[in-house]
């Protein structure tokens, strides 16, 4: 029985070493032998303009009107946004605003509703 670790994204037990990596044949994730319990802690929460911790799925409201980029149209103040989706990077959050289409917006701008 092999005593290598699950997955750490999709919890396949067919894990195998290559090198000095572990890899997943299911999901093609590589990680390192000691990264998988740091990345388990390491989780990245995300705050809103008010310090409430947002979620996947929540809904949001603008606090400031926002200018969209090569376009002449403005998100306006308290335009509530749904089913929000977090995202690495500068712009934490991925969303369709209705009559604008996808965005990607800073979580420092939106509240939670």
């Amino acid at each position: 029985m092999s005593k290598l670790p699950h997955c750490p994204q999709c919890n396949s037990t067919l894990t195998y070493e290559d090198g000095s990596m572990y890899v997943c044949p299911e999901c093609a994730h590589e990680w390192a032998p000691g990264a998988a319990a740091e990345s388990a802690d390491d989780k990245r929460v995300v705050h809103d303009a008010n310090g409430n911790v947002l979620q996947d799925g929540d809904t949001v409201t603008v606090i400031k009107d926002l200018k969209v980029k090569g376009s002449s149209s403005v998100v306006k103040v308290g335009t509530r946004v749904k089913g929000i989706r977090l995202v690495e990077g500068d712009h934490d959050i991925d969303c369709k605003i209705e009559g604008i289409g996808a965005m990607k917006l800073k979580s420092e701008f939106v509240k939670k509703a």
